[in-house]
Parts: structure tokens; sequence; C-alpha cells
């Protein structure tokens, strides 16, 4: 979620709502604290999720593809792990006595949410059939049974990635035990759910104990997710209800992660839609919450090669082709026609610029134009957005290393005084 991603989201948003695009306010443009992440990983320019997430929560910079885990590690090696582990700002909590959640749009063992709970020297190895050779003779452990070997500190645990924790015959990727009844094992009394009307239904108390798996893979994107499916706003409900019966409190991460996916894709519609969801999370937590004691941090791990294009007028549909402020088509050097966004880079090299029209770019699976020709979009390497609010959100100012967001943390949980 770059700043260009904010600043279209924030036009996107608007001209969906009917209102006018360019001064419409996303709720956390309303924080009053906000300052400039740095997002590089330790051994890498432009970073990767698992080491940028693992600076935020664990106060230190890493390696790209490592899950909390010291700069020292090596990704896909075992040995590296025992000796390199990193205490996360989910741990310290939990040891306090408070209450821990983590709710994505991506599968639960995906990068940024495995910061919540595991360790791993390749983010890549969610399940034990995605172990690599090495990782199985090391003894490493997968990160979906890290998440049920460390669930007795997580309260609730709310996404994707039900293949991760299934067995291979029953259409899973695990080759070992089904961790789906491992869980429930454990916690006889707890609430497995798998659709949304199950999950709005559960009742919030403090010995509430709940894990929802909504999709086999990723969650389905804002504009091709069915009823079944609980939208972000909803998960997040449900996990600050039950979070919040813990009397001293609690930490909860919210990822909006599918942002990132309709990056990868050159997608700007779908990525812009994630976006407005995101935005409607961090509205209705606004109404939930008790603003004096609650800390809430909006912010991206990463960003992406994602810009927005001159000489646009004022009110011009931003998922449209360039026009100017007489609503004529604006046109490069060559005579071809140009969206409002582009990539710098990505699938979207391929077009026939001759042919853009207006219906082929608001079309949802339009990929958007792109200078350089590659399977994916990359990540950036520029810098993000933090924005705050709430006790000790007054530390966020100016430019910041991403690991300083822990600190803060660390700060208003009032940690760092037990040091």
């Amino acid at each position: 979620m770059s700043l260009g991603t904010i600043t279209a989201a924030r036009i996107y948003t608007g001209q969906e709502s009917g209102e006018d695009g360019e001064s419409y306010r996303l709720s956390f443009e309303d924080f009053p604290y906000t300052a400039i992440s740095k997002t590089y990983n330790v051994n890498m320019q432009t970073p990767d999720s698992a080491g940028t997430a693992t600076a935020m929560v664990t106060g230190h910079k890493t390696n790209s593809g490592i899950i909390n885990l010291s700069r020292d590690a090596k990704r896909g090696i075992c040995n590296s792990v025992n000796s390199h582990k990193l205490k996360n700002i989910f741990e310290l909590v939990y040891q306090e006595g408070l209450s821990v959640g983590v709710v994505t749009t991506t599968r639960i063992t995906h990068a940024t949410p495995a910061t919540v709970y595991a360790y791993s020297p390749d983010r890549n190895w969610e399940t034990d059939g995605l172990l690599s050779k090495a990782g199985k003779d090391g003894g490493c452990s997968d990160i979906a049974s890290q998440l049920i070997d460390q669930s007795h500190r997580i309260q609730v645990a709310l996404g994707g990635g039900l293949e991760m924790f299934m067995l291979e015959q029953y259409g899973g990727k695990r080759q070992s035990e089904d961790l789906i009844n491992k869980w429930r094992s454990l916690y006889p009394y707890g609430k497995y759910v798998t659709n949304k009307k199950t999950l709005m239904s559960i009742e919030a108390s403090s010995d509430t104990k709940l894990l929802g798996l909504f999709a086999s893979n990723h969650l389905p994107y804002v504009l091709d997710r069915g009823d079944e499916i609980p939208s972000l706003p909803q998960m997040t409900q449900k996990a600050i209800e039950i979070l919040s019966t813990n009397p001293k409190g609690y930490i909860l991460m919210v990822e909006a992660g599918r942002i990132d996916h309709a990056h990868h894709k050159g997608n700007a519609n779908r990525a812009l839609a994630e976006v407005r969801e995101l935005d409607q999370t961090v509205a209705n937590t606004l109404s939930m919450v008790d603003i004096r004691d609650t800390l809430i941090i909006v912010t991206a791990d990463h960003s992406h090669s994602f810009m927005m294009n001159g000489y646009a007028g004022r009110n011009s549909n931003i998922l449209g082709l360039s026009r100017d402020e007489n609503g004529q088509i604006n046109k490069d050097i060559d005579g071809h026609v140009y969206t409002n966004i582009s990539y710098s880079n990505g699938p979207g090299s391929k077009h026939n610029d001759d042919e853009l029209s207006d219906k082929m770019v608001f079309d949802k699976d339009y990929k958007q134009n792109a200078l350089i020709p590659l399977e994916s979009v990359t990540h950036s390497s520029e810098d993000v957005v933090v924005s705050a609010i709430g006790p000790k959100s007054w530390l966020f100012q100016g430019f910041v290393e991403q690991n300083y967001i822990f600190h803060v943390m660390n700060e208003a949980f009032g940690f760092s005084k037990n040091e």
C-alpha cells in the first residue's frame, strides 16, 4: 500500500461513494500522527513481506523471506532457527496476560500473519508438503503446525488457507497429521468456523477460542466474494468483540493482504477495492474502541511499482483513460492513449494500446499498462506511510526505520518500563 495507492484509493472510494474523489478522506487520513517508514530488508533494497513484517513485530530488521529470525539466520537452513529467534510483540503481550488475535484476507500461514506465531527460515514452508528435504531432515516445523502448537496464546485467528491444515487425500496439502482435528482435540469447547453466518453468530466471552478458515487458499477478492465469505470488517468486528472481553487488553493484527496480490497482477481495480475495504475496517474499528486506551496503527509492509500519470483533469475516473480538464483524451508521443494508473513493470506491458477503450479499462480483470514486461508486478523499494491514533501515537513523526514500529507498540503497552 504505497502512498500512490492511498491517493488512488482515496479518489476511487470517493468516486464509488458518489462524492468528489480528490478531496475525499479515508478514515485513517484523519489520524493525528504520521511517519514515513523505511522498508528495506537487511539483504535487499526491495523488500518482501516476511522481512518487513518481522521488523514491525520484533524491532529488528532481518533478511528477505525469513520470519521472526535475526539477520544472522540463513534462508532455508534449519539450524538457523533456535539460535536466532527474535521475541515479538505478540509473545510479550501474551506473557503479560493480554489476549492475542490475527485477522487476514490471505492464508493465515502467509508471511505477514505468520509473524504473529511462527519462526521460519523460509516463508514458503507453510505446510509440511512444502517443506524442502533439507527442512525436513533438519527438523524444521512448518508454519501451519506452528500455528496449532502456539495456539494456546492466540485467542482468535481468522483468514484463509484451509488447504495448509488438511491432508492431501482430502484436498489439502498436508502429508501428515490433520491439523484441524488436532486443534479441535486441544480445544473441545473451541469454535472452528468456515462461513460468515456461523462466525457472526458466535457470542463473545473471555473463554471463547476461535479459529476461522474461510477458503482453501486466500479469501476471494472483494469484487469476487460470495455471501458465505466474511468481509474484513466483519472478521475484525468479531475479533475485537472477543478480545476486548479481557480486562487487561489485547493486541490484534489485521491484514488486508490482497491489496498486495492484486497489485502483483497489475490489477488496480481489485487493489483499490481492497483498500476501500481496509478503510471501512478502520472506520468500524474506531467506532468500537475507546481511543483513549487503544493505539491503532495503519501502515504497509512494503510498496509496489504503482504509478498515477499526468495530466488528468479533475474528477477523471481514476480507473479510466487519461483525459485533460476539457475531457479530451491524453496521448503519448506516439499517439497512443494511456490510463490514469499504470505500473512500471508487470503483465500489462502486452497491451495493444491502439485498442484501449473505457469499456476495456473499467473491466475488473483489466491489467494496467506496464513499462517493463514481467509476469508479476514487483514490490517497490520506496518508503510507506504510517498513520496512528491513540496512546503514544505522537511517537510517529518524521522518517523512521520500519522496526521502530515495534518500539512504539512496546512503549504504548508499558513493557519498556519493565526492561
